[in-house]
């Protein structure tokens, strides 16, 4: 039993892309599929396909043409015991605004940069950059 999805979600992503891998497989929920279209949306991943049979999500991730990884780290913030949330006006810049920080908002699962926008704050999930 996995006491935190998220962390697991994002570990598997982070030890695909070092290991060179085109396609990973994790278990499916609502939250992650909602992390997988915001990665899609900023270009960290090529795709991503629910496979209902299976429950899982399969992911194919993204690489340069030097063939490194477009996701160079993927850090988890809120923890099940320390949740970090935050003001709009208070949001991380990631890497001076270069990478992303995605928010769990009222409106659904965003990007910091999409929240400022809406003037909504929430809880900070992980960086990507």
């Amino acid at each position: 039993m996995c006491m935190d999805p998220i962390a697991d979600f994002l570990t598997r992503i982070r030890n695909a892309s070092l290991a060179k891998h085109r396609f990973l497989e994790v278990p499916s929920s609502k939250i992650k599929k909602e992390i997988a279209n915001v990665l899609l949306k900023d270009g960290y991943i090529l795709s991503y396909k629910i496979e209902k049979d299976k429950k899982t999500i399969k992911i194919a991730l993204k690489y340069s043409q030097e063939e490194t990884s477009v996701i160079q780290k993927i850090v988890r913030i809120s923890k099940p015991g320390l949740r970090k949330y935050c003001k709009y006006k208070k949001l991380p810049r990631v890497l001076n605004g270069l990478g992303i920080a995605i928010i769990s908002t009222s409106n659904g699962v965003i990007t910091d940069k999409q929240a400022r926008k809406k003037r909504i704050g929430g809880e900070i999930l992980c960086y990507v950059y």
